[in-house]
């Protein structure tokens, strides 16, 4: 037997992710083989969930992919596992429209019990009310225990525990308030900066988590049989092919399942735009996102990979490049005290910081036959000279359409857009 279960909350900023941390953490010092997942398209959580679980984390989300497709990939990671821990999206019935693509529906869909986190700061018996809706609303999954954050003292958790006997859930234990524990924010949630020890952070948070919540009582409660996995078919190997994916702390904001896809099917080599001189061997280069804009000293100061990037463009060669990695390829990208720093030229176009204002949600387009989904997130924008059309219309998840663009030269694709081909081979799209 295993253990398997969704943590999702009432709203966002319950605090789901830092119990995510610390409980995969905790888990890991009790010596258990974890699995951890995320709702939703966040590439940022995920990297986190690694460094607290040591294994890599795996996105589960309904707009990206089949409901067929995720579970696949749900039984693929969890299969062999001691615990799954799965962390929701915003609140647990929040999806892209109404609740489709929510915390709720990938706990229907993959069987998961859901462990209910309440921010409890200004709120004492009144959670039974909240409880008491959050239990009835969706019968179709489970809530099998709650955790309270936020909470103020063992007599302000006292009423929270019996808000939950008189509604019949059970209490699972609290996070104290602890400014300690608080994840400092920066663009799409985490803070990377070097200056943020996580190991003393997940540590910290996974001491409060042993101390406070019922870890043994949690395992116990969501235990289930082991799931079959049968490898999805349809997938011809290439190994001649050789995909070369930029991965630094420049470029790091990717999916899993893209990597693993990536490769079952063909070779697959990382390379560091930040620190590389020379591109290896490849048929097609991935550029993922990431913090461009942190590095730009030493990205601009690389002219040897400037030169080999735009010298492998202008040859024919194969690049999909999204959101950072669209910035790095064109003329220049411009910091936040607009300071210019000239990269790799192939778009006639400038990537600014300046005046950052927020463009995320779903996008979905149609490419070379495929139809292509994605996500975008970025605070940066794109200066046009006009000379540039986009290859592709790109719609929002309610099918309306947005002003990103899909850019080409040559056998170049970039936009900002972080696609998710799981499902699809990613040199299907240069047709």
């Amino acid at each position: 037997m295993s253990s398997r279960f969704l943590i999702s909350a009432t709203t966002s900023g319950s605090g789901k992710t830092t119990l995510t941390l610390g409980l995969l953490r905790a888990l890991r010092k009790r010596g258990l083989s974890t699995q951890p997942f995320k709702c939703g398209p966040d590439y940022i959580d995920i990297k986190y969930h690694d460094l607290a679980s040591g294994n890599k984390s795996v996105n589960l989300d309904l707009f990206l992919a089949s409901e067929s497709h995720v579970k696949t990939i749900f039984a693929k990671y969890a299969h062999d596992k001691d615990v799954c821990v799965t962390e929701g999206v915003m609140g647990l019935f929040d999806g892209y429209d109404r609740m489709q693509g929510s915390s709720a529906s990938v706990a229907r869909l993959t069987g998961q019990p859901v462990i209910l986190v309440i921010n409890a700061k200004s709120m004492a018996y009144s959670a039974a009310a909240l409880l008491y809706g959050f239990k009835n609303f969706y019968k179709d999954i489970n809530i099998a225990g709650v955790i309270f954050n936020f909470v103020a003292s063992e007599s302000h958790y006292s009423f929270l525990k019996d808000a939950c006997t008189d509604v019949g859930l059970e209490a699972l234990g609290y996070m104290p308030k602890n400014a300690e524990v608080e994840i400092p924010s920066r663009h799409l949630g985490l803070n990377i900066d070097e200056q943020f020890v996580f190991d003393e952070f997940a540590d910290k948070v996974a001491g409060l988590v042993e101390k406070h919540i019922n870890i043994d009582r949690l395992l116990e409660i969501t235990q289930a049989k082991p799931l079959e996995y049968m490898k999805e078919s349809g997938r011809d190997t290439n190994k001649a092919l050789n995909v070369a994916v930029a991965f630094d702390e420049a470029f790091n904001f990717v999916y899993q399942e893209n990597i693993s896809a990536l490769g079952e099917k063909y070779n697959v080599h990382f390379f560091s735009p930040l620190r590389d001189r020379y591109l290896p061997d490849a048929d097609l280069i991935y550029l993922p996102g990431g913090y461009p804009e942190l590095y730009l000293l030493e990205l601009s100061g690389n002219k040897q990979m400037l030169a080999a990037m735009k010298d492998f463009a202008d040859r024919g060669g194969n690049i999909w490049a999204e959101c950072g990695g669209m910035m790095y390829l064109c003329e220049s990208i411009v910091d936040k005290e607009g300071m210019k720093y000239p990269v790799v030229g192939i778009f006639p176009q400038e990537a600014t910081m300046q005046n950052m204002k927020l463009k995320l949600g779903y996008r979905a387009f149609k490419y070379a036959g495929l139809n292509v989904k994605g996500h975008e997130f970025h605070y940066s924008r794109i200066e046009n000279d006009g000379k540039l059309s986009s290859e592709a219309t790109i719609y929002t998840a309610k099918g309306v359409a947005t002003d990103t663009g899909l850019l080409r030269y040559k056998n170049v694709l970039a936009g900002y857009t972080h696609i998710y081909w799981g499902e699809f081979d990613l040199i299907d799209l240069f047709g």
